[in-house]
């Protein structure tokens, strides 16, 4: 079933549809490898959001329409001057010259605090931007002939929009320093030998896969799987005890909701559980 479109004319390049419990998001710019504009960086922020305030959604996969998950940012745009306002403005020698951006209503922060789990579906190449976005999703899958290049360096910038924070975290420092400094592009299996990806599937059975996860993920109680989210994310910044105390908070609520006595019914019944999220 498809959610209304509100009636943004950028949503075009940014689709949205929800069906059994799970949000599916599209970056629908093929033509130009989905890289990402101004429009589109709002579009996509908006649905990120929207996803997570629907309490039918329980699960978001983010993909890319055509050959490539997403390219980065649409510099071709950028130098154009069709830029929006809070994106980049890129100077005619390539340089970036304005950095008016509300950082924390863009696609990466946004993306961070989301409470619903989130899959990269990547298909195709994901660069730059592209890369970072998948790297800021809970689970990657890569389709065959997908691709993570981490390319900044050798275009004169940094990883911006979210890899500095989540590679040293994914991988350990060593091989972050590696994949920035040298912006190597990692095959998929390489991702996945790297710890950047779960799996490597068939590309025509991508989405199929992303799918049967997504509906796993959304099997359970989704109030319990936003918690443990929650608590997971708190605790990559916090000391043991301090994040045992959090997770105590996190329990009391869990355990008078109505998925707890569903969960345990259906143990005893030997039964599948069927969750409300209440």
């Amino acid at each position: 079933m498809s959610r209304p479109q509100a009636g943004e004319a950028l949503s075009d390049e940014v689709l949205y549809e929800v069906s059994d419990h799970i949000a599916t998001i599209t970056l629908n710019a093929p033509e130009r490898m989905n890289t990402i504009s101004g429009p589109m960086l709002n579009a996509l922020a908006a649905r990120l959001i929207q996803a997570d305030k629907d309490h039918e959604v329980r699960c978001i996969i983010i993909t890319g329409k055509g050959r490539a998950f997403c390219a980065g940012l649409d510099l071709g745009a950028q130098t154009s001057g069709n830029q929006s306002a809070g994106s980049l403005s890129i100077g005619s020698s390539g340089g970036i010259v304005s950095t008016s951006i509300d950082l924390a209503n863009t696609p990466p922060t946004v993306l961070f605090n989301l409470e619903k789990p989130t899959i990269a579906a990547v298909n195709g190449g994901a660069a730059g931007y592209g890369m970072d976005t998948a790297l800021g999703c809970d689970i990657r899958l890569m389709g065959a002939s997908a691709k993570l290049a981490a390319a900044f360096c050798k275009r004169g910038i940094l990883p911006e929009s979210g890899g500095t924070w989540f590679l040293p975290r994914l991988i350990g420092w060593s091989k972050a320093a590696e994949l920035v400094f040298t912006g190597r592009t990692l095959s998929a299996q390489e991702s996945v030998d790297w710890g950047l990806a779960s799996e490597v599937v068939p590309d025509g059975e991508l989405m199929a896969r992303a799918r049967a996860l997504a509906a796993e993920i959304a099997a359970n109680a989704p109030l319990a799987v936003q918690a443990a989210k929650r608590m997971m994310r708190m605790g990559l910044n916090e000391p043991f005890n301090e994040h045992v105390h959090h997770v105590y908070l996190q329990l009391l609520p869990l355990m008078r909701t109505e998925d707890v006595k569903e969960g345990m019914t259906a143990f005893m019944e030997k039964r599948a559980p069927v969750f409300k999220g209440r």
